[in-house]
């Protein structure tokens, strides 16, 4: 029997996979949200280019402060330059975002003084440079503020509306097609003629994750268990996608063409089929020409754990972003066996308590894989490696936040 690869050397495959998306296109700002950075976002300016007040107040000389009393000698509204200085004995009321008068370096906030006709009473002192926003404080010129690779957020729209950017240019996005195949299961609104036939949710899923990652998905629906079908299928979406993904089919029975179809018929490049993990061993990972089939088990959690685990990668790689899995460190709070001599992943609940994740089963079904609620809720999956012991409350495991 074939010695199946390790779960650490299937990250390393994909580890060592180069994007074969280099293509980008300038989209207005706005229309960036969720997209990837195609260049470094670097700054032209300092910002603020000049001393500015970080809060409405009197601008003064912080020497002055033990006079007690000021003349207020001009108002310095936002949005305007003023010509008037601060001298020895004067300040000028200035408000949040103006610039800072010449001769000024410390602003007393209104709350601080007592204003008597023409003059401020100082009731309370601040530190020299109080509330003064120093130039480059929020960044200087020539900085790279986002890096390529970046996966665009709130922020960084912000940031790049602040320096006037227009337009961005992106990586295009991985398009991404999936089906399911079997000849007993159904799509959903398909009636059911017999007892035998199941619902299929797998394609809807991985559509579902694909989308959420930033995938263009084309969405196959269901194809039957014969080779003729599997084959237009396979050579249809390749045409039109950089990565096929399918479910079922790629196990050891008579009815499970996708692994013969992708070996032997388009003589794909195995980069590896079947893993040492569970749930997901019969998984395959091929490669033809410049494009990917992932076939994924036919049982829906295994399907979900192993998109998670291999289809989601591929699509960091392919849209040439930062990310990864989230993998964090957390406390168990119940004991758990370990059952099978290989990686496991288990579905878990996840919590975040003072500080710390803590994962537990509460409702988690046991049974086969193909128990997808078990990853309603707030779910992570639990980690243990070859050779794991059995855990005991308290312990500290390695969970992938969903």
């Amino acid at each position: 029997m074939k010695k199946l690869i390790s779960y650490e050397q299937t990250l390393h495959i994909i580890d060592s996979i180069e994007s074969t998306i280099q293509a980008t296109q300038k989209l207005y700002i706005s229309d960036t949200l969720g997209r990837v950075l195609a260049k470094d976002i670097v700054a032209q300016e300092n910002s603020p280019a000049f001393e500015t007040s970080g809060m409405d107040g009197y601008a003064i000389k912080h020497e002055d402060l033990q006079l007690g009393k000021l003349k207020i000698a001009d108002f310095n509204p936002a949005g305007t330059v003023i010509e008037s200085e601060v001298t020895t004995t004067t300040c000028i009321k200035t408000f949040t975002g103006s610039l800072m008068p010449q001769g000024s370096d410390t602003l007393i906030p209104i709350e601080n003084v007592t204003v008597e006709g023409e003059y401020i009473i100082i009731n309370e002192t601040v530190p020299k440079g109080f509330a003064v926003r120093a130039v480059g404080e929020n960044y200087k010129e020539n900085e790279t503020l986002i890096t390529k690779g970046t996966t665009i957020d709130f922020a960084h729209i912000g940031v790049m509306a602040s320096l006037n950017i227009v337009q961005v240019e992106v990586f295009q996005k991985p398009r991404l097609a999936v089906a399911s195949t079997g000849s007993e299961i159904l799509d959903v609104g398909e009636v059911q003629t017999n007892d035998s036939q199941i619902r299929s949710s797998n394609h809807l899923t991985v559509e579902a994750l694909a989308k959420k990652h930033g995938c263009e998905v084309n969405q196959m629906g269901i194809v039957k268990d014969d080779k003729e079908s599997i084959t237009n299928l396979l050579k249809t979406a390749l045409q039109s996608s950089d990565i096929v993904v399918t479910t079922g089919g790629v196990s050891v029975g008579d009815y499970d063409f996708v692994k013969d179809v992708i070996i032997e018929d388009l003589r794909c490049e195995i980069l590896f089929q079947g893993a040492n993990i569970k749930p997901g061993k019969p998984i395959l990972f091929a490669r033809k020409d410049n494009k990917f089939i992932i076939g994924l088990p036919g049982f829906a959690y295994s399907s979900t754990v192993t998109c998670i685990l291999y289809v989601l990668p591929l699509i960091f790689k392919l849209k040439n972003s930062n990310e990864s899995l989230q993998i964090v460190e957390a406390i168990i709070d119940e004991s758990f066996p370990m059952k099978f001599d290989k990686t496991t992943f288990s579905a878990c609940n996840v919590h975040y308590l003072d500080g710390e994740y803590h994962i537990d089963f509460e409702g988690k079904r046991k049974g086969t894989s193909a128990i997808l609620t078990n990853m309603l809720g707030n779910p992570g999956l639990l980690m243990q490696d070859v050779g794991s012991q059995s855990l005991n409350k308290g312990d500290r495991v390695k969970v992938i936040l969903l």
